[in-house]
């Protein structure tokens, strides 16, 4: 957020913070919700370079597009193995995947 916006808010009374701070989330709980928002957004990354449609996609998992589409959204009731073997179906390799987990690490600390 840019320092005038966040000046502009708290000057109107508004809190400005984190998700985390917001939330009360340990360390080791905002790791985790880093992690999974990274796999996301890598698997979205992934597939379209790839040139794949969700659907596409959704096939190679024996999946639906719409459990593809909450994946790359990040929604809660996708586990960090399902986005793993997404990634790996949209043809990530594991040194991509060890430098999306190396990034959700930064973001996290």
């Amino acid at each position: 957020m840019k320092a005038s916006k966040r000046k502009k808010l708290e000057a109107a009374g508004w809190k400005v913070g984190s998700a985390r701070e917001f939330l009360g989330l340990s360390d080791e709980e905002a790791a985790f919700v880093e992690l999974k928002l990274t796999l996301s957004a890598s698997l979205k990354e992934c597939r379209t370079s790839q040139g794949l449609s969700q659907s596409e996609l959704a096939k190679r998992l024996r999946s639906s597009q719409s459990r593809v589409a909450k994946m790359e959204a990040s929604d809660p009731a996708v586990s960090v193995d399902l986005l793993i073997r997404a990634l790996f179906a949209a043809g990530a390799k594991r040194k991509d995947i060890a430098k999306a987990i190396a990034k959700s690490e930064s973001l996290a600390a």
